[in-house]
Protein backbone atom coordinates (compact mmCIF):
# COMPACT_ATOMS: atom_id res chain seq x y z
CA UNK A 1 0.00 0.00 0.00
CA UNK A 2 1.17 3.52 -0.77
CA UNK A 3 0.35 5.02 2.63
CA UNK A 4 0.55 3.60 6.11
CA UNK A 5 -1.11 4.30 9.45
CA UNK A 6 0.81 6.81 11.54
CA UNK A 7 2.10 5.71 14.93
CA UNK A 8 3.04 7.56 18.10
CA UNK A 9 6.61 7.87 16.79
CA UNK A 10 5.26 9.85 13.79
CA UNK A 11 3.47 12.48 15.89
CA UNK A 12 6.08 15.22 15.54
CA UNK A 13 6.69 14.67 11.81
CA UNK A 14 2.97 14.63 10.98
CA UNK A 15 2.38 17.70 13.16
CA UNK A 16 5.19 19.55 11.37
CA UNK A 17 3.80 18.57 7.96
CA UNK A 18 0.24 19.63 8.70
CA UNK A 19 1.29 22.86 10.41
CA UNK A 20 3.41 23.81 7.40
CA UNK A 21 0.65 22.75 5.00
CA UNK A 22 -1.83 25.11 6.69
CA UNK A 23 0.61 28.02 7.12
CA UNK A 24 -1.11 29.95 4.31
CA UNK A 25 -4.67 28.70 4.85
CA UNK A 26 -7.00 31.72 5.07
CA UNK A 27 -9.25 30.28 7.78
CA UNK A 28 -6.61 28.85 10.07
CA UNK A 29 -4.36 31.89 9.74
CA UNK A 30 -7.38 34.00 10.75
CA UNK A 31 -7.78 31.83 13.85
CA UNK A 32 -4.06 31.58 14.67
CA UNK A 33 -1.84 34.54 13.82
CA UNK A 34 1.05 32.62 15.36
CA UNK A 35 1.82 29.28 13.69
CA UNK A 36 3.15 27.95 17.00
CA UNK A 37 -0.40 28.16 18.40
CA UNK A 38 -1.80 26.31 15.38
CA UNK A 39 0.89 23.67 15.86
CA UNK A 40 -0.31 23.10 19.44
CA UNK A 41 -3.88 22.51 18.20
CA UNK A 42 -2.77 20.21 15.39
CA UNK A 43 -0.57 18.19 17.80
CA UNK A 44 -3.58 17.71 20.11
CA UNK A 45 -5.83 16.59 17.23
CA UNK A 46 -3.18 14.34 15.68
CA UNK A 47 -2.23 12.80 19.01
CA UNK A 48 -5.87 12.02 19.73
CA UNK A 49 -6.39 10.54 16.26
CA UNK A 50 -3.64 8.00 16.86
CA UNK A 51 -6.22 5.93 18.79
CA UNK A 52 -7.73 5.07 15.40
CA UNK A 53 -5.98 3.37 12.45
CA UNK A 54 -7.08 6.18 10.11
CA UNK A 55 -4.32 8.72 10.48
CA UNK A 56 -2.66 7.86 7.17
CA UNK A 57 0.69 9.18 6.01
CA UNK A 58 3.24 8.87 3.24
CA UNK A 59 6.90 8.13 3.85
CA UNK A 60 8.72 11.01 5.46
CA UNK A 61 5.35 12.55 6.33
CA UNK A 62 5.33 14.08 2.84
CA UNK A 63 1.52 14.13 3.15
CA UNK A 64 -0.94 13.11 5.84
CA UNK A 65 -4.70 12.60 6.13
CA UNK A 66 -6.45 12.54 9.49
CA UNK A 67 -9.73 10.60 9.31
CA UNK A 68 -12.19 10.05 12.13
CA UNK A 69 -14.08 6.77 11.64
CA UNK A 70 -17.86 6.40 11.86
CA UNK A 71 -18.94 6.81 15.48
CA UNK A 72 -15.55 8.26 16.48
CA UNK A 73 -14.71 11.65 17.95
CA UNK A 74 -11.89 14.04 17.19
CA UNK A 75 -11.05 14.48 20.86
CA UNK A 76 -11.74 12.67 24.11
CA UNK A 77 -13.76 14.48 26.80
CA UNK A 78 -10.56 15.29 28.71
CA UNK A 79 -8.93 16.67 25.55
CA UNK A 80 -11.99 18.83 24.82
CA UNK A 81 -11.82 20.28 28.32
CA UNK A 82 -8.12 21.02 27.82
CA UNK A 83 -8.86 22.67 24.47
CA UNK A 84 -11.29 25.11 26.06
CA UNK A 85 -8.52 26.46 28.29
CA UNK A 86 -6.11 26.87 25.36
CA UNK A 87 -8.10 28.92 22.86
CA UNK A 88 -9.51 32.42 22.53
CA UNK A 89 -13.29 32.86 22.57
CA UNK A 90 -13.57 33.60 18.84
CA UNK A 91 -11.62 30.42 17.99
CA UNK A 92 -13.82 28.40 20.36
CA UNK A 93 -16.86 29.90 18.60
CA UNK A 94 -15.38 28.87 15.24
CA UNK A 95 -14.82 25.30 16.45
CA UNK A 96 -18.41 25.24 17.71
CA UNK A 97 -19.56 26.22 14.22
CA UNK A 98 -17.60 23.25 12.83
CA UNK A 99 -19.35 21.01 15.34
CA UNK A 100 -22.83 22.43 14.60
CA UNK A 101 -22.40 22.00 10.83
CA UNK A 102 -21.23 18.38 11.09
CA UNK A 103 -23.89 15.97 9.75
CA UNK A 104 -25.12 13.29 12.15
CA UNK A 105 -27.79 11.52 10.10
CA UNK A 106 -25.57 8.77 8.62
CA UNK A 107 -22.36 7.06 9.65
CA UNK A 108 -19.39 8.40 7.68
CA UNK A 109 -15.64 8.90 7.71
CA UNK A 110 -14.69 12.47 8.53
CA UNK A 111 -11.63 14.04 6.94
CA UNK A 112 -10.44 16.36 9.69
CA UNK A 113 -7.09 17.33 8.15
CA UNK A 114 -5.30 16.72 4.86
CA UNK A 115 -2.02 18.34 3.94
CA UNK A 116 1.23 18.05 2.04
CA UNK A 117 4.63 19.38 3.07
CA UNK A 118 5.19 22.62 1.15
CA UNK A 119 8.39 21.33 -0.46
CA UNK A 120 6.42 18.40 -1.94
CA UNK A 121 3.41 20.34 -3.26
CA UNK A 122 2.50 19.89 -6.89
CA UNK A 123 3.45 16.20 -6.98
CA UNK A 124 -0.12 14.95 -6.49
CA UNK A 125 0.73 13.43 -3.11
CA UNK A 126 -2.18 14.88 -1.13
CA UNK A 127 -4.80 14.04 -3.74
CA UNK A 128 -3.22 10.61 -4.25
CA UNK A 129 -3.41 9.93 -0.52
CA UNK A 130 -7.00 11.13 -0.49
CA UNK A 131 -7.88 8.88 -3.46
CA UNK A 132 -6.30 5.88 -1.76
CA UNK A 133 -8.32 6.46 1.41
CA UNK A 134 -11.53 7.03 -0.54
CA UNK A 135 -11.03 3.72 -2.35
CA UNK A 136 -10.92 1.96 1.03
CA UNK A 137 -14.08 3.70 2.23
CA UNK A 138 -15.81 3.08 -1.10
CA UNK A 139 -15.05 -0.64 -0.69
CA UNK A 140 -16.81 -0.47 2.68
CA UNK A 141 -19.73 1.43 1.12
CA UNK A 142 -19.33 4.29 3.62
CA UNK A 143 -19.69 7.99 2.70
CA UNK A 144 -17.22 10.70 3.71
CA UNK A 145 -17.50 14.28 4.94
CA UNK A 146 -15.09 17.20 5.07
CA UNK A 147 -14.96 20.94 5.57
CA UNK A 148 -13.02 22.95 3.03
CA UNK A 149 -11.32 25.80 4.86
CA UNK A 150 -9.83 27.22 1.67
CA UNK A 151 -12.18 28.01 -1.24
CA UNK A 152 -9.27 27.36 -3.63
CA UNK A 153 -9.67 23.65 -2.83
CA UNK A 154 -13.44 23.34 -3.36
CA UNK A 155 -13.21 22.47 -7.07
CA UNK A 156 -10.52 19.91 -6.35
CA UNK A 157 -12.85 18.13 -3.92
CA UNK A 158 -15.82 18.42 -6.26
CA UNK A 159 -13.77 16.79 -9.04
CA UNK A 160 -13.50 13.61 -6.97
CA UNK A 161 -17.16 13.38 -6.07
CA UNK A 162 -17.73 15.74 -3.16
CA UNK A 163 -20.71 18.06 -3.26
CA UNK A 164 -21.30 21.13 -1.15
CA UNK A 165 -24.02 20.57 1.40
CA UNK A 166 -23.70 23.82 3.34
CA UNK A 167 -21.36 26.44 4.72
CA UNK A 168 -20.63 28.55 7.76
CA UNK A 169 -18.49 31.60 8.48
CA UNK A 170 -15.98 32.76 11.02
CA UNK A 171 -17.54 34.71 13.90
CA UNK A 172 -16.66 37.99 12.13
CA UNK A 173 -18.06 36.70 8.78
CA UNK A 174 -14.65 37.27 7.14
CA UNK A 175 -14.13 33.66 5.94
CA UNK A 176 -16.49 30.97 4.72
CA UNK A 177 -16.06 27.23 5.21
CA UNK A 178 -17.78 24.86 2.75
CA UNK A 179 -19.17 21.61 4.14
CA UNK A 180 -18.89 18.74 1.65
CA UNK A 181 -20.26 15.20 1.42
CA UNK A 182 -19.27 12.31 -0.82
CA UNK A 183 -21.28 9.16 -1.39
CA UNK A 184 -19.21 6.02 -1.92
CA UNK A 185 -18.33 5.23 -5.53
CA UNK A 186 -19.54 1.90 -6.81
CA UNK A 187 -17.48 -0.04 -9.32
Amino acid sequence: MWSRPATESDLEDVTATLTAAFAGDPLWRWAFGDLADLEVLWRLLIGSALRYPWLRMLDGAAAAALWIPPGGTELTHDEEARLETMLADDVLELLDRFEQAHPRERPHYYLSLLGTRPDRRGEGLGMGLLAECLALFDAEGVPTYLESSNPANDERYEAIGYRKIGSFTTPDDAHTVATMWREPSIG
